[in-house]
């Protein structure tokens, strides 16, 4: 998705940073000042020089030294102010496009690229936070000293100031050409470094099915080809501003060269002093430094308006699931539950569930059994809101589940997900995740509950051992059975299990389906297993074929039948 191509995007962030900008503002006029006022006592001192009065000599130098150091002060004065706005301006940038993310539907995240989104929370606010900080810190004094100084050169000696600027023109057609070919390099330069990070992310995340395919040599091949290629587009930009600078610096150069031969004219006419000429001399040296600022600052800006685009990019994406305006809080529910109608497609024209009703009472569990693709795992994930269903409702306690807010929603909702997600953090966190501050009782009691709490027990830290990335450091087993804990202490009336035991070995499987059957009791469930061993004890058990329920009964029921459910049976157990 395109946004405006400009920094106007920013102002927002950039306006509640007014007071520090404002403190820097004044340390950026006092520099300028500061600087004019030594090109005048440059003149002075000159002039001194010619008397040779050593009196007046010591005097302009102590009133030089005390100016620098004013003029240093004021530089400090706008360093720190500057880099604190630029700083704040980051940071709150930061974390609206992470809790914007936190607000986009699964649909988006199964297409994304974390690598992608990792850049460009990262190295692509950063780089926008560099570009807000060179604009206040570089190029707005910079520019105060372009326009300040020229008219200081033009009170001085109009005609030599007319002469030297006259290829400041041909300058800024240069720059603005350069930079205009620098940002498009720059924005296929981040695509490709992002396109690295997001193989990273996958291959680390992955390492342990590379390892044992032998495919090491096959990641290394594709990872130096996607490397080759960012080489490539950041070499395009590098290159460009090699070409760039020796030409800027040859035309300033000429511009110095002209400078010399019309001041030694005019002092031969007697139109100009040495005096004026030295303190000329030193205005016109003094704009060497902003130039060449400006000039970098433009590249820099021009580079940093790709990353401005990317992190805009992911702030213009909508949600497609979203509370109303007048959305309700769900009060605490008894886990009634009813699909009306329900028909939802990922495509068009490709429905994945088709007209499904049904009605599941409080404490019910309900399996829900069928081959691969049958639409198992949409039909929960439209329980708590992950996707909306194109027609029909969905009703908990006779609400429907789009009159409430999420929050309300989905704390009334708990999941044991096949692949338990850990996040860094010690255990006791991962079972209370999501709740900012917690009763270690209350989590020590759900561990019980789950079966958890003597494995952790017997951890170096126990329940405040710390967890590595993904949980690597616990067995499959163990994961689920926090995973379960987790779900105990949120306590919600209404529960799903996704596949909940499917990845486990015998051992762990026991305990995983003890700890289940104390989680489920007294709760409406909704269980989706291909072991049918896992569902038979369920109150009913839904067989769905191409997104339409074409089986409903308890397992004897189903059994006698002798239809589909009894075909899985028999395959699993003959």
């Amino acid at each position: 998705m395109k946004t405006r191509s400009n920094y106007w995007q920013l102002l927002p962030y950039i306006r509640p940073q007014w007071h520090n900008i404002a403190k820097g503002f004044i340390g950026i006029l006092g520099y300028v000042l500061a600087t004019l006022a030594l090109l005048t006592l440059v003149k002075q001192l000159t002039t001194a020089f010619g008397t040779g009065n050593v009196t007046a000599i010591a005097t302009e130098i102590g009133i030089l030294a005390g100016v620098f150091l004013a003029r240093g002060f004021f530089q400090s004065v706008q360093d720190i102010y500057m880099a604190k706005a630029a700083l704040r301006v980051a940071f709150n940038l930061r974390k609206q496009v992470y809790s914007h993310l936190q607000k986009l539907n699964l649909s988006y995240f199964e297409t994304a690229k974390a690598g992608d989104l990792s850049y460009r929370l990262t190295e692509d606010i950063d780089r926008v936070g560099e570009v807000v900080h060179k604009l206040f810190h570089d190029f707005i004094p910079c520019a105060l000293q372009l326009v300040a100084i020229p008219i200081y050169m033009i009170y001085l000696n109009w005609r030599l100031t007319l002469a030297t600027v006259i290829v400041a023109p041909l300058m800024g057609v240069l720059i603005a050409w350069f930079g205009e070919r620098l940002q498009k390099f720059s924005r296929k330069s981040q695509n490709r470094v992002s396109d690295l990070s997001a193989i990273l992310t996958e291959v680390f995340s992955g390492i342990r099915i590379v390892q044992a395919f032998a495919a090491e040599d096959y990641e290394i091949a594709r990872f130096s080809r996607e490397a080759e290629r960012t080489l490539r587009a950041k070499y395009s930009a590098e290159r460009l501003k090699a070409i760039q600078i020796p030409i800027i610096g040859f035309l300033q150069a000429v511009s110095f060269l002209l400078l010399l031969l019309i001041s030694a004219w005019l002092i031969a006419q007697k139109q100009l002093t040495v005096g004026e000429f030295f303190s000329y001399l030193a205005a016109a040296a003094s704009l060497i430094d902003p130039v060449s600022h400006t000039t970098n600052n433009y590249n820099e800006f021009k580079q940093g308006e790709a990353s401005v685009d990317r992190v805009f990019e992911l702030l213009a994406i909508q949600p497609a699931v979203t509370e109303k305006t007048d959305a309700i809080a769900l009060p605490p529910v008894t886990g009634k539950v009813e699909y009306r109608h329900v028909s939802f497609a990922y495509k068009p024209g490709e429905p994945v569930l088709k007209n499904i009703s049904l009605l599941a009472m409080p404490g019910e569990a309900i399996a829900l059994v069928g081959a691969s693709g049958a639409g198992k795992t949409t039909f929960v994930n439209l329980l708590p809101r992950f996707y909306d269903p194109q027609n029909g409702q969905i009703l908990i306690d006779g609400v429907d589940v789009r009159d409430v807010t999420l929050n309300s929603l989905r704390r009334q909702i708990g999941i044991v997900p096949q692949e338990t997600i850990m996040f860094s953090g010690t255990i006791a966190q991962n079972i209370a995740f999501g709740q900012h501050q917690f009763d270690m009782a209350d989590v020590e009691k759900a561990a019980i509950i789950a079966n958890a709490h003597q494995f952790i027990s017997q951890l170096p830290d126990s329940y405040d051992t710390w967890v590595g990335e993904r949980g690597v450091n616990l067995s499959g087993g163990q994961r689920q059975r926090i995973a379960i804990a987790r779900a105990v202490l949120l306590n919600p009336r209404i529960l799903i299990l996704d596949e909940a035991t499917s990845a486990l070995d015998s051992e762990s499987e026991a305990l995983v389906q003890e700890a289940l059957e104390r989680l489920m009791s007294g709760r409406t469930v909704f269980i989706i297993a291909h072991r049918l061993s896992t569902v038979r004890r369920c109150d009913r058990i839904l067989v769905l074929e191409k997104g339409q329920i074409v089986e409903s009964g308890t397992h004897e029921e189903l059994l006698a039948l002798s239809r589909r459910y009894a075909r899985f049976y028999a395959q699993q157990f003959s």
